[in-house]
Formats: C-alpha cells, sequence, structure tokens
C-alpha cells in the first residue's frame, strides 16, 4: 500500500533530500574527472608553445584534449587522450597547429596506416611535425629586410639595364620596369624603413604581450567551462524542481477529501471577520485605553500597581431601637463599635 506524504518520516526524508543535494554538488565540481578517451602520447622537437587543456583535432573536428606538455631527454613528450570511437593507424602523424594570432594552438591527428596505434607506444619525432610561430618569423623578416641596401640594389638594377641595353624588347622592357621599381624603392627608403620599424614594434609588444594574451584565452576558456558546468547544476535544479511539483500535486491530490472541507471553513471565517470588520476595528481602538493603563501598572519593575475597591468593608453593628420620641421630639441616637453615633430613624 502506497504511503501518503505525510505519512513518511520527515528526518528520514530530510536527510535523503541532503544527502542526494550535496551528491549533485559534489559530481557538478568534479565532472571533469569522469572525461572518456584512450591516452596517447606524442614526442616533439619543440613544444611550439602547446599548452594543457588545448584541443586535439581531426580533420578540424575536436576528439580530444592535450592533458600533459613535459620535456623528457631531448624531446618534449605531449600526453592527450583522444574519444574511443576515433581509430588512427600507427603510421598517423601529429602536428602542433597555430589556432590563433594570439598564441593558441592545437593539436592535429593525420590517420594512416592499417594497424590500430598503440596507446603503450609513443608517436616518434619522425612522424610529428612542430608548429611554425608567427611572432618570431615576422621579426626575422623585419631584421632581414632592414639590412638590405635599397640605393646599392637600384644602382646595381641600373647597371644591368644599360649592360643588357642591346637586347631584345623583350629584355629591355622588363629590366625598364624592375629600373622603374628599384627607383619606386629607393625613393620610398624612409617610409619603408618606418613601415619596417614599426612593424618590429609591433611584433615586439606582440611577443612580450604573448604570455598576457595566452593568459586571457586560458581564462576565456576557464570562464567558459565554469559556465557549461553551472548549466548542469541548473539543469540539475530544474529537474529536482519538477519532481517537487510532482511529489507536491501528488500530496494535494491525496489529501484532496482533507483540504476541501478546511478550505470551505476557512472560507467560512474569513467571511465572518470581513463582516464584523467594523466591530474589531472599534475593539481595537477601545483596547488602546486600557493597554496604556496596563502598561502604566506594571511599568514599576517588579512589582504593580492596582487599586481595589471595597475590598474589606467596614463592620457596622445597628443599636437597638431607642423609645419613641415626643411629638416634635429629635430621634435618639445610637453607639457604633467606634464610639460613632450613626442616627437611627423609626
Amino acid at each position: 500500500m502506497k504511503r501518503s506524504f505525510r505519512e513518511r518520516d520527515p528526518l528520514r526524508m530530510g536527510v535523503l533530500g541532503m544527502a542526494t543535494v550535496a551528491l549533485l554538488v559534489l559530481l557538478s565540481f568534479n565532472l571533469t574527472r569522469f572525461e572518456t578517451g584512450t591516452r596517447y602520447s606524442a614526442a616533439f622537437t619543440e613544444a611550439s608553445g602547446l599548452k594543457s587543456s588545448e584541443d586535439v583535432r581531426v580533420a578540424g573536428v575536436k576528439v580530444g584534449k592535450v592533458k600533459k606538455v613535459s620535456l623528457e631527454g631531448d624531446h618534449v613528450k605531449v600526453v592527450f587522450t583522444v574519444d574511443g570511437k576515433v581509430r588512427f593507424g600507427a603510421s598517423s602523424r601529429a602536428q602542433i597547429k597555430i589556432a590563433t594570432l594570439l598564441g593558441a594552438h592545437y593539436l592535429e591527428l593525420q590517420p594512416s596506416g592499417g594497424p590500430r596505434q598503440s596507446p603503450h607506444s609513443e608517436i616518434p619525432t619522425s612522424r610529428t611535425t612542430p608548429a611554425y610561430d608567427v611572432v618570431p618569423a615576422l621579426q626575422d623578416l623585419s631584421g632581414q629586410l632592414q639590412k638590405i641596401d635599397i640605393p646599392q640594389l637600384g644602382k646595381a638594377f641600373d647597371t644591368l639595364s644599360d649592360t643588357l641595353q642591346g637586347s631584345s624588347a623583350n629584355v629591355r622592357g622588363t629590366l625598364d620596369g624592375l629600373r622603374k621599381v628599384s627607383r619606386a624603392i629607393a625613393s620610398r627608403d624612409d617610409e619603408l624603413s618606418r613601415l619596417l620599424t614599426h612593424s618590429r614594434n609591433v611584433t615586439k609588444l606582440l611577443a612580450d604581450r604573448s604570455g598576457d594574451l595566452a593568459a586571457l584565452v586560458s581564462d576565456g576558456s576557464k570562464l567558459l567551462q565554469e559556465v557549461d558546468d553551472r548549466r548542469a547544476v541548473v539543469r540539475s535544479l530544474l529537474s529536482g524542481t519538477v519532481t517537487l511539483s510532482q511529489q507536491i500535486t501528488g500530496t494535494v491530490e491525496e489529501n484532496r477529501a482533507t483540504l476541501n472541507p478546511a478550505l470551505t471553513q476557512l472560507h467560512k471565517v474569513v467571511g465572518i471577520l470581513l463582516r464584523n470588520q467594523d466591530n474589531l476595528t472599534r475593539a481595537v481602538h477601545t483596547l488602546g485605553p486600557f493597554v496604556t493603563t496596563a502598561a502604566d501598572a506594571t511599568s514599576t519593575g517588579r512589582f504593580f500597581d492596582g487599586y481595589l475597591q471595597n475590598l474589606i468593608p467596614l463592620p457596622v453593628s445597628v443599636a437597638p431601637p431607642a423609645s419613641t420620641p415626643p411629638a416634635g421630639g429629635k430621634p435618639t441616637p445610637a453607639a457604633t463599635p467606634g464610639g460613632d453615633t450613626l442616627p437611627i430613624f423609626h
């Protein structure tokens, strides 16, 4: 027989509810520990800025995460996990690629080969490729361009044009174009120098701020992860709310026969109070002076003031009847116990 909600033990229900909430909170903060996937490792000649928690992709699709990047002997060991449904052969290659210009990277897997890659066998450096870093490349380019002697290059083109002046029209046209290019470059030498200088400053600034930019990207990733975790908590909270509403609905249905008469009586009581609202208001106004007097009487500490009238009545004895006074005479006075006399008329 199914028991109603009111008949169940409230202490037991409360303990079970608190244990369930604590378990849900614990699971929401430890979801990342239950990640599934197969763990692999690969050897690289350099890390190229790859960091843990960055993505592992196959054909641009995320299939895992980088777990650890560490130096091991003469190479860098990268440990990563891949979804168990993804299979790649023993001849597969791994490459570190740049995701954004701000310094984010990811590990690209290129499946190849028949037999499956063993999780216990490390991918050697012969089948791995590090990333090409953009910032050092731009710095090297600006440095090499500044070493070019632009005027000397222009003179060299002019000498070559004069030497080959007797050549065919096509050759002469080509050389004339090169000479014009060299003159244009020579006339813009200062502008090009400033441009390269500014480019070097920009690349240096990006290199100096690479750590901050990487930290910003990492914090953004953590923020998104926290939002995702909180979404799971909110989903659990909504599910619990639905369950609670179902329990309340069941309780109301089970106790409908008891609740309906109680609500009817409550409606009647409210009606009576509404009809006697003026009387209640006058009663409250009348009660005010009484409460004030009671407060004055009881405001002297452990004692209270009071006045009781005729608590002990004064005893009075009536004198025996006196003799009949003569006509026109005065009544005979009667004596009281205190010696006072009270007039008594017959």
